[in-house]
């Protein structure tokens, strides 16, 4: 710390030389701290995001204030006629809220997950009551419906499909009373998925590379984790196949060409998740030495995505960006630490871009950020 502090302190005096007054030492502080050299090193760690008690209660107001909000509403439905129309609550009488269906499905996740770690959350019987109103069994079976219905077959693939398998893995793995309810009732509708996903991934003959909801790497990556906590080999094997299939020949992926302005997701580094989940540990940095080989560099670096209008529900689609980016990162850090450890400060320069317009945000990101930046938080504990 005290070797970044005087770099900062003698940039700052020959900066302000020859300027008495001062006018020119603003411009050049803020030009010194965002040089990419400290920005990825210590002055970083002030502003590095703490999963504390004090935050989940913040985050878990988001959740909490969408997941029971009916309007407005994006359903995403193609009709087959009249009689297909309806209230969101009728056609979906668990995962009515938050603006859409996967937003829903991924609030009730981030309900879970704050519970799971923070069992001493403010609102923690609050989540409780309404987790248990909406992952009724009856709501489920109407979930079930819907998706039954002669249009609905490719109804949230696989952006959504991913989001309730990983609801499903995190009542999967908690050892709670409350969790082995929930799951029960949760079943059928993730059985169905796990049919979907089943059914569909033999039939892609092509990964759908784009920077939002279908991108196929991070389908594959939520679906490939619920296999393994549920121990479900058939799916497990079929991920990894095609993951195999689509990418194993990939290399030089144009990383400059990253982001795209409605990106929340990163084509390149969504790749990369899927593909160390499935490689073992050799094969999988040989794959990556033709993929992306800059990531190995010590002065590796990716500016962060800056949002021009945070009430735009599209553009504040690139603080998503730079949450999906910190949890590839520490997840490689979690899975090989002693190969990319030099990412943790390029993970918390992602987070610290955006965490802090989370809370007190419009709803246009209020309504599903926060789930992303919980996820990041959640893998960066693991470091």
């Amino acid at each position: 710390m005290k070797k970044s502090l005087s770099l900062l302190i003698l940039i700052l005096i020959f900066a302000c030389k020859g300027d008495p007054e001062g006018k020119g030492a603003s411009k050049i502080e803020n030009d010194s701290i965002t040089d990419k050299s400290i920005l990825n090193g210590e002055l970083l760690e002030e502003n590095r995001v703490e999963f504390t008690l004090k935050e989940a209660n913040n985050l878990a107001e988001l959740p909490l204030n969408c997941i029971n909000t009916e309007y407005p509403n994006k359903l995403g439905q193609t009709l087959e006629n009249k009689e297909a129309l309806g209230e969101p609550s009728e056609l979906h009488p668990a995962f009515y809220g938050c603006f859409d269906w996967h937003s829903s499905v991924h609030a009730h996740w981030s309900m879970l997950s704050l519970l799971k770690q923070f069992p001493d959350l403010e609102k923690a019987e609050t989540i409780r009551r309404k987790l248990k109103e909406s992952l009724s069994a009856e709501n489920i079976q109407g979930e079930i419906a819907y998706f039954q219905r002669e249009e609905s077959a490719s109804f949230e693939r696989t952006y959504g499909w991913a989001w309730l398998l990983k609801l499903a893995e995190e009542l999967e793995t908690w050892n709670d009373p409350l969790a082995e309810e929930l799951s029960e009732n949760l079943a059928p509708l993730t059985n169905l998925i796990v049919e979907k996903y089943i059914e569909f991934l033999p039939k892609l003959n092509y990964p759908i590379r784009v920077g939002e909801h279908t991108n196929t790497a991070f389908g594959l990556s939520f679906a490939y984790d619920y296999a393994i906590a549920a121990e479900n080999a058939e799916l497990e094997q079929l991920i990894s196949k095609r993951a195999k299939d689509f990418y194993l020949k990939d290399d030089d992926c144009p990383l400059s060409w990253e982001p795209s302005g409605f990106d929340f997701l990163s084509p390149c580094l969504e790749e990369i998740n899927i593909m160390r989940r499935v490689l073992p540990k050799n094969a999988f940095e040989m794959w990556l030495d033709d993929f992306l080989p800059q990531l190995r560099s010590e002065d590796f670096q990716m500016e962060v995505g800056e949002v021009s209008d945070r009430t735009d529900g599209k553009l504040v689609h690139l603080d998503g960006l730079n949450f999906s980016r910190s949890w590839v990162f520490y997840g490689l850090i979690n899975q090989y630490p002693e190969k990319f450890s030099h990412l943790k400060g390029l993970a918390d320069k992602h987070m610290a871009y955006s965490f802090p317009n989370l809370v007190g945000d419009s709803y246009e990101g209020g309504h599903w950020l926060g789930s992303f930046a919980i996820y990041a938080l959640q893998e960066s504990k693991g470091l």
